[in-house]
């Protein structure tokens, strides 16, 4: 059996970390041990921060409709549980965008949600 030289993984291995760390400062973009801890790293911190975007993002949807529905007397809870019982399903992303560029239409929601409470 032939031996087996590794140095094309190797290589291809080092490549490809070095790429990913391009741009970084100092040594960490240029050396192959500092690179893979700082790589591995940034990898550690994408993949929390594509889990912590979905909650900051949810914040600020809450945020703005609570903020517009305020501006029409009422609360985000009440809001949210007139739309519920009036089986309105429309997610606060939408809800969030119609608050900001479309109030016309926020505001037929916020009479709908209205009628629910009484």
């Amino acid at each position: 059996m032939p031996r087996v030289k590794k140095s094309v993984k190797s290589r291809r291995r080092r490549k490809r970390v070095l790429e990913e760390a391009k741009g970084y400062r100092g040594a960490r973009g240029r050396l192959y041990r500092l690179a893979t801890e700082a790589v591995d790293r940034a990898h550690k911190f994408a993949y929390r921060g594509r889990k912590t975007k979905k909650r900051v993002f949810r914040s600020l949807w809450v945020t703005r409709i609570n903020a517009a529905a305020r501006l029409h007397n009422l609360t985000y809870h009440q809001l949210i549980s007139g739309l519920k019982k009036a089986a309105m399903e429309v997610d606060r992303k939408i809800l969030a965008e119609m608050a900001v560029s479309d109030p016309v239409g926020f505001s037929k929601m916020v009479e709908i949600a209205r009628g629910q409470m009484a």
